[in-house]
């Protein structure tokens, strides 16, 4: 019996997030309801303007795969995690957050530098755009990756951001190869629309023999496809991904099971902050599935924990949030 349901790798961020007017990304000149890589001094100035204009509303750990992770752990899953902190306060403020909420990690020397951290902007329409500094994440390598928890795991997820670093690239291709050799199953997310469209060599390079199982949202997979035809997208991906889901916001989620597509619907809610909406999805299904339920009842487990996730802001839902939301579905 393996020890972990899912093995993650992805970056070690702390997120800080506003509410701001569509105006401010025109001022600004800031690319609205994208992720873009900043230094750490435009990143501190543009937080120096930010909390003289606006209210701070959360601060807390974040990341990608981290918030996927902590989904299926406080569903009942177990996780281990691999990333890179600095020695300082925001590395060590991550690192108590994982203990916290009983995440295995493989930091063990924290590294010389600076930890990651993600600003995010959340727009009258509940669109997220973040501008973010890696820190020492940038550097993530096959030294922060730990073979013997990836053995010992049913899957891999693999973090897309991750493909905008040579080394982590190279990393995540290295663990990909092992998982495949373990009879490890590989699940992976392309995470933002700019990395498939500004990294689309290097998540094909990622991508390349294919993998068991692949998140994404409707606009990710159109842009990797290059197509505005969704079924044509759809049906491209399929020679890619075993198997494969494609969140679609309010129009809930199609999913791919390998031999038969599975429509699940969305649940009407009065969205406020859409941060990290697909890694709720992504945790929520990995649990499901390595709980061993099927795909529709993951599915359904997962649209109704991203509907509940982006009526509040922030990119976790509090940890009995995941017992209320669980029971609701499986007792339905």
């Amino acid at each position: 019996m393996k020890k972990y349901d899912v093995y993650a790798v992805g970056n070690a961020l702390v997120d800080t997030e506003f509410e701001v007017s569509d105006i401010f990304f025109d001022e600004y000149d800031i690319e609205k309801g994208c992720m873009t890589l900043v230094t750490k001094e435009h990143q501190q100035h543009l937080m120096g303007i930010l909390k003289e204009k606006y209210e701070l509303k959360k601060q807390s750990g974040g990341g990608s795969a981290c918030n996927t992770i902590y989904a299926l752990t406080h569903f009942g899953g177990n996780a281990f995690y691999s990333c890179k902190v600095a020695d300082d306060e925001v590395g060590a403020f991550f690192l108590k957050e994982l203990g916290d909420d009983k995440i295995e990690t493989s930091v063990g020397k924290k590294s010389e530098g600076i930890s990651g951290q993600c600003l995010i902007m959340v727009s009258p329409d509940a669109e997220r755009t973040m501008n973010t500094h890696l820190g020492v994440s940038e550097n993530l390598s096959i030294d922060e990756l730990d073979f013997d928890a990836v053995r010992d795991s049913k899957y891999i997820y693999i973090e897309g951001y991750l493909v905008t670093s040579i080394s982590a690239k190279s990393a995540i291709i290295k663990l990909k190869e092992f998982a495949t050799k373990s009879n490890v199953k590989v699940a992976l997310t392309f995470s933002d629309p700019a990395v498939v469209e500004y990294f689309g060599e290097a998540v094909n390079e990622v991508l390349a023999g294919g993998v068991d199982l692949l998140f994404c949202n409707e606009q990710e997979l159109k842009v990797w496809a290059g197509t505005e035809n969704f079924e044509n997208a759809c049906a491209a991906m399929s020679k890619i991904a075993s198997q494969f889901v494609v969140t679609r916001g309010s129009k809930g989620a199609l999913l791919f099971d390998g031999e038969k597509y599975i429509n699940i619907e969305g649940h009407p809610v009065k969205a406020i902050d859409t941060n990290g909406a697909g890694d709720m999805f992504a945790g929520a299904f990995l649990y499901g599935i390595t709980a061993g339920h099927g795909f529709e009842i993951s599915g359904r487990l997962a649209s109704m924990a991203s509907a509940e996730l982006v009526t509040m802001f922030g990119s976790r839902l509090e940890p009995e949030e995941h017992t209320r939301i669980k029971n609701l579905v499986f007792n339905s």
